[in-house]
């Protein structure tokens, strides 16, 4: 692995969603995530989290350190098993002291490149310990109020032998017909480079999350999420550990307008994506990656 980031960065990431659900909620039907005060959308950190993950393990398999800590099919306290297996004075049952739960957490944080990257609470199951992860990511939500759209949809089959003579079968599906997102993200290096609980966060691990944001939708395509796309990816990077201005000051600089004859929006070119160059503090270094 290469060393492990020296600076502070914050994040603002745009995205989009065209005749799609990008986060079903489903304590409302899987209806496309709203505010219900203002109308405005949402979508969750543990949505984009998910989507990072799993670009992750398409891209890097199951490469040394690059392993997925929550993934569907394995079971967290399996993963914890396989630390206590890996280190030599620990056994899967065994109580583990402090320092050996310590261990523990350092080669999970090696191994597992979420683990690494957001932190995790291993304490369940042979104890990892908990880990407080560098990069941290807000809830998304849409520059405008969203639609949530229920579409009618219909099946020309049917599931059973038995009503094979039944009519076709209905349904319905939940889109919002455009929607421009924006999140915002930090990542802390101290919490990468502290001396007891660092993660080790590195800077390949940075490349490959910046990868990952600027794709994160392109493998992950379905009926269901319809268009959507990564559009704007803007990145503050800070010449110190511990940064040299407040991140909602540097969140500021960019700003996005909707045109005025688009009313409503329905493409990413109905809005204007402003970024005060100008107005970024001395020591923090503007960088566009998209």
């Amino acid at each position: 692995m290469s060393e492990t980031i020296k600076n502070r960065y914050e994040f603002v990431l745009l995205y989009d969603v065209e005749n799609g659900n990008p986060n079903g909620d489903p304590d409302a039907g899987n209806m496309p995530r709203i505010d219900p005060e203002t109308g405005y959308g949402i979508v969750t950190d543990v949505c984009l989290k998910r989507k990072i993950r799993n670009y992750i393990e398409l891209v890097k398999g199951d490469s040394a350190g690059y392993k997925i800590y929550v993934k569907e099919g394995t079971p967290l306290n399996q993963n914890h098993a396989d630390a206590y297996l890996a280190l030599e004075d620990l056994k899967p049952g065994e109580k583990a002291s402090v320092p050996q739960v310590n261990e523990a957490r350092r080669w999970m944080c090696a191994n597992f490149f979420d683990v690494r990257t957001f932190g995790a609470v291993m304490t369940t199951g042979d104890n990892c310990g908990q880990v407080r992860g560098p990069v941290q990511i807000n809830f998304s939500r849409s520059i405008d109020p969203i639609v949530q759209q229920e579409v009618t949809i219909t099946r020309q089959t049917v599931t059973r032998i038995e009503d094979a003579e039944k009519e076709r079968t209905m349904g319905r599906k939940h889109i919002v017909p455009y929607g421009l997102y924006r999140v915002e993200g930090y990542i802390s290096a101290k919490l990468a480079n502290d001396e007891t609980k660092g993660t080790g966060f590195s800077e390949e691990d940075l490349a490959v999350l910046w990868e990952a944001l600027v794709n994160l939708f392109e493998h992950d395509h379905s009926a269901a999420r319809g268009k959507m796309a990564t559009r704007k990816l803007i990145i503050f990077k800070h010449d110190s550990e511990l940064g040299n201005a407040p991140s909602h000051k540097l969140f500021e600089r960019v700003t996005i307008q909707k045109k005025v004859e688009a009313i409503p929006p329905r493409s990413f070119n109905d809005y204007v994506v402003e970024i005060d160059r100008d107005g970024v503090p001395d020591g923090v270094t503007l960088i566009e990656k998209l």
